[in-house]
């Protein structure tokens, strides 16, 4: 039997410490983005937190995910829950890819991956995701997953010098399970 965990192109897993530099380049690829700017990392700190992530359990329904490419091996991005709340049924997530790495199916494959285990196996109920409004290459990912916009909060981000809209984003368990149908086309 073929793990959950792993698709046609990439196989979902655990951080490893030696993650740390797929981790400190994705963070240079967000920031390339024009996504939210801090002060720069040390190389010790990528290294620190990998391991530390490493040997940490999920904290309930919250957890990161290295997504890995099956033809190399190679990280090339994360995915995680980031906010759970099993009284009310949702969770928010978010998924990074490397800028090498983008627009080969990765994220879509994790994507669905994630919400079909939260969904499947965790019984959430409904996804939240928040994008910022100038991400075009996130947000039609999210809307051919099924994803629909369910608000925008005008100037809700300051980042690379000025305020900026981030999108709210919403998918339903079965809306997800009506679109996404276990093994349809290259889905694990």
């Amino acid at each position: 039997m073929a793990s959950f965990w792993t698709g046609t192109r990439v196989r979902l897993r655990g951080i490893e410490p030696d993650d740390w530099t797929a981790f400190m380049g994705f963070a240079a690829d967000e920031e390339g983005l024009g996504d939210l700017l801090g002060p720069p990392r040390s190389a010790e700190s990528f290294r620190t937190w990998a391991k530390e992530r490493s040997v940490a359990g999920s904290d309930g329904d919250r957890f990161a995910l290295v997504i890995e490419a099956l033809g190399t091996g190679e990280a090339v991005g994360s995915v995680g829950v980031h906010h759970a709340d099993a009284r009310a049924g949702w969770f928010e997530y978010g998924v990074t890819l490397g800028a090498d790495h983008r627009r080969k199916g990765y994220a879509t494959e994790a994507v669905v991956m994630l919400l079909r285990f939260m969904f499947g196996e965790r019984r959430q109920h409904k996804c939240q995701a928040r994008v910022f409004a100038h991400n075009e290459a996130s947000l039609i990912l999210h809307r051919r997953l099924g994803f629909v916009e369910e608000g925008r909060l005008r100037d809700q981000v300051f980042s690379a010098g000025r305020h900026q809209d981030l999108v709210m984003l919403g998918l339903l368990a079965d809306e997800f399970t009506r679109s996404h149908p276990r093994g349809a086309s290259g889905e694990g």
